[in-house]
């Protein structure tokens, strides 16, 4: 018993000298602080004229201030920073399409179309490799010598510096006709991005029709022989309203050993389209129509085998396959 208390008190005293050692030396550096720490701090005799200093550093102080400054404001003003213009290309899985491709890379369909020359975006094909810019945009091909970053901006309302930028050139720089760059925050106009997205024209038949000739070769339905047919034939009941396939105006109805019946309505952007082997004409020349005005029925004058319709695409004047650019 006697053991076990003599060992206790050990183990306590030496507890007991090192508390007493570290508070010593606690106080002793606390005194030492107290003397020597200054009582008051002071300048000397102040000089009435400025101390001499570099001007070139106080230049460079200045510009790299107001850089700052300038950098702050953009910031407030939410305005972007000038990146360069980079790419990464996309291979095309089956399934893809051009509307879910911009979605996923967050940026508009008129950037892909137009930065890879897309004419038809239904035909995009699997395994096929296609660019994708760092920022929306279109690709501009120049139409005539002369033309500069800031006026071809200036015919896109947008920031002619940044068109600059990105295209390593010179705001008023002069371009050759043919050359192209790329317009940071230009649009396609809704006419080509619908016609190359094959939504610029409704069927002209609002009801059930069945195709019966396709645009390109075919046998005659006549003679049997190889021949060359310039739309589409959609058959359907005898007396089927038919609509104009887009806004614009009629610009001849009429009838002929082809056609019979027929009706042709002019566009913009250069399309025409005609509506033949009509049993009755329901427009007149001059008049504007639209996709939800009835301007025939279906039937089958002149060259026909059954009623029809005949429906044909016109662009500048040469015919184009319809079945591409109907919604």
């Amino acid at each position: 018993m006697m053991g076990k208390i003599s060992a206790f008190f050990r183990k306590n005293i030496v507890q007991l000298g090192l508390t007493f050692c570290v508070g010593a030396f606690i106080a002793g550096t606390s005194v030492f602080l107290v003397r020597n720490f200054p009582k008051e701090g002071r300048g000397g005799f102040e000089s009435p004229v400025m101390p001499q200093y570099s001007e070139e550093y106080s230049k460079i102080e200045d510009e790299q201030n107001a850089e700052l400054l300038a950098q702050a404001e953009a910031a407030e003003k939410g305005d972007e920073e000038l990146k360069p213009l980079t790419y990464w290309t996309y291979r095309i899985r089956p399934g893809d399409m051009i509307g879910l491709i911009a979605e996923k890379y967050d940026i508009s369909q008129d950037t892909l179309i137009s930065v890879n020359n897309i004419r038809a975006s239904r035909l995009i094909q699997p395994g096929q490799y296609i660019k994708i810019p760092s920022e929306e945009g279109i690709l501009y091909t120049v139409k005539k010598d002369g033309e500069t970053p800031a006026t071809i901006s200036q015919k896109y309302e947008v920031d002619a510096v940044k068109c600059a930028f990105v295209n390593k050139l010179d705001v008023n720089s002069e371009l050759k006709a043919g050359s192209s760059i790329f317009v940071p925050g230009a649009e396609m106009d809704s006419i080509t991005l619908s016609e190359i997205n094959g939504d610029l024209f409704r069927k002209p038949l609002h009801t059930w029709y069945r195709l019966t000739s396709y645009f390109g070769w075919r046998p005659s339905p006549f003679t049997g022989r190889r021949s060359w047919h310039g739309g589409l034939d959609m058959a359907c009941p005898q007396g089927t309203r038919i609509y104009a396939a887009m806004g614009g105006r009629v610009a001849e109805t009429g009838y002929n050993n082809t056609y019979g019946n027929y009706v042709i309505i002019n566009h913009l952007n250069g399309y025409k389209t005609l509506y033949g082997h009509m049993s009755a004409i329901g427009c007149v020349k001059g008049q504007w129509v639209d996709t939800n005005t009835v301007i025939g029925r279906v039937g089958t004058t002149g060259a026909s085998t059954g009623p029809h319709l005949h429906f044909t695409v016109f662009k500048r004047g040469k015919m184009v396959n319809p079945f591409s650019l109907l919604g």
